[in-house]
């Protein structure tokens, strides 16, 4: 299975990231995990969200941030990698220059079922 970044089209998911889903089970045909990059424009920010199943990874590829994981803030920068635990509140905020580059390997695979937005 191959995809080819030019070739996969960008979408918004329920927290307000513009994401393109890399590798998926529902498009690609892998079975248990996906691989999507988030970017975040400059001074932007998702939604404060959970995924109730849903385990996610973040390894940043360009960029700086700020994420929150429940009660604690963490600045993120390119070459760092953060675990989001199923049922942790996060969201991350673009305080850099550029465009937030983020990838999110998510096992069980992103659903926005998964989803919940927290306020």
């Amino acid at each position: 299975m191959k995809t080819e970044y030019k070739k996969v089209q960008p979408f918004t998911t329920k927290d307000g990231s513009l994401v393109r889903e890399l590798m998926h089970p529902r498009v690609h045909g892998n079975t248990r995990q996906s691989l999507a990059e988030a970017i975040i424009p400059v001074g932007g920010e998702t939604l404060m969200h959970r995924h109730l199943v849903t385990e996610e990874i973040y390894h940043v590829t360009e960029g700086v941030g700020l994420m929150t994981l429940g009660k604690e803030q963490i600045e993120v920068r390119k070459g760092d990698t953060v675990c989001i635990l199923p049922g942790m509140i996060h969201s991350v905020k673009n305080t850099g220059a550029i465009p937030l580059r983020i990838l999110c390997c998510c096992s069980q695979a992103y659903a926005h079922e998964d989803t919940e937005l927290v306020q």
